[in-house]
């Protein structure tokens, strides 16, 4: 027997085909950043087909995070994932195409039993336009996503456990967004140093939703920062460092993949007359920073395409000056010199992109163009990507990566003049 039924992927509704037996699986969606759609249940071969969900309109439909119930413990459960039918928009255009399945598409998932601890599944395989994986609960219910999941939850929840950790941090909210929402954000700095003889640090996540590991990756510069390392306790004292885990909590909170979203996504959205919440704010703190000649480091966390190993995006020579120019380079120099450390944890290129004119038709709206371009001479801004697609992108291989970018700071700050 064959059931219509109404699954809530938190703001979006998705029917879903649900074939229903005395032992059958079921699928949740009721949470928040869960995704999913066009879900077909076949109970004797205990498999789920299913699509990403998410509205189009709000990014790109690449993101997927759902509970599967019903299972008996210790069997083997299939998952079919298809890319997405809805039609999404080309980078500054129109809607106009479904998205490359690829988008969707890790070689491995990811799951949780518990929601906390998460896992790859065994390497997937693409067989007809579908990707198959496998999971073997030992559990009634299993969290299945396209990645290791970042909620606004979470962001709040390390922003206020850090704070409590550490005197020299504190929790503190950027804004509220769009749809009145939380926007988590760490302020550190330690000792009683003048804020005029601060170096001014910023760094950024998740201005695309559906790229959970930049979050991760955040997290991980976030606990580096308030350790008990020497060079941590350096940066500390002399810098001030603005944390934000998650700049699209919108998005994120609803499953959404924030990517090209409409008006513009949160990346295109650094203008003069900013439509986002977010944006407004982190805007005024950065303008501030640089009107005080101390806009010393600005990052931008970000996942790549499927199977791009670029490490950091960069703004066209042709459009900066020095010392901007030199003084990136040797950030970019010291940061792969470090992270080239773990590179079989997460493989990377260090030779970066541009993202001049012919990157984008709003290339002067990124945000560390838009820095770059508005900074002060000396302003080092960079979009850094962390490649998402391989074995070790994990929840330890991302915060290894922040945990790296934490102790490049300090390491390319330990170079520069100290503020008198």
């Amino acid at each position: 027997m064959k059931l219509a039924l109404l699954a809530r992927a938190c703001s979006v509704i998705f029917i879903c085909r649900v074939a229903v037996a005395a032992d059958g699986l079921s699928v949740a969606s009721d949470f928040e950043g869960a995704s999913v759609s066009v879900i077909e249940i076949d109970n004797a071969a205990r498999s789920i087909g299913f699509t990403p969900g998410g509205d189009p309109v709000r990014g790109w439909p690449c993101w997927w995070f759902f509970r599967v119930q019903g299972i008996t413990p210790g069997e083997t459960i299939t998952l079919r994932l298809r890319g997405s039918t809805a039609t999404a928009a080309v980078a500054g255009g129109p809607l106009a195409k479904p998205l490359a399945p690829s988008w969707a598409m890790p070689d491995q998932a990811t799951f949780s039993t518990d929601g906390k601890t998460w896992r790859h599944t065994e390497r997937g395989t693409r067989r007809d336009g579908v990707m198959i994986y496998t999971v073997k609960p030992d559990t009634s219910s299993v969290f299945v996503a396209w990645g290791p999941p970042y909620t606004p939850t979470t962001a709040a929840e390390f922003v206020r456990e850090m704070s409590r950790k550490s005197p020299y941090a504190k929790a503190e909210e950027l804004c509220r967004s769009r749809e009145d929402r939380a926007v988590p954000l760490l302020r550190v700095q330690e000792g009683g140093r003048k804020k005029e003889q601060r170096f001014g640090v910023w760094v950024q996540a998740r201005q695309h939703a559906w790229e959970s590991g930049s979050s991760w990756v955040a997290q991980g510069f976030g606990e580096r920062l308030l350790s008990d390392e020497a060079d941590a306790a350096w940066l500390r004292q002399h810098a001030e460092i603005f944390l934000v885990p998650i700049m699209d909590v919108d998005n994120t909170a609803t499953g959404n993949g924030g990517k090209d979203a409409r008006p513009q996504d949160h990346n295109r959205d650094w203008s003069s007359q900013p439509h986002w919440n977010e944006v407004i704010a982190a805007k005024e703190i950065v303008s501030g920073l640089i009107q005080e000649g101390r806009m010393d480091v600005f990052l931008d966390l970000h996942n790549p395409a499927p199977g791009d190993p670029t490490f950091f995006y960069t703004l066209d020579n042709s459009t900066m000056k020095e010392p901007a120019i030199g003084l990136r380079d040797r950030f970019i120099e010291l940061a792969y010199g470090r992270i080239s450390k773990i590179k079989p944890l997460i493989p990377m290129s260090n030779k970066p992109k541009t993202t001049g004119p012919s990157y984008h038709p709003l290339w002067r709206q990124i945000s560390a163009n838009w820095v770059s371009m508005n900074g002060n001479p000396h302003t080092v801004s960079l979009c850094l990507e962390t490649i998402w697609n391989h074995k070790n992108s994990t929840i330890e291989g991302y915060r290894a990566v922040g945990a790296n970018l934490a102790a490049t700071v300090r390491e390319y700050l330990a170079e520069r003049p100290v503020r008198p």
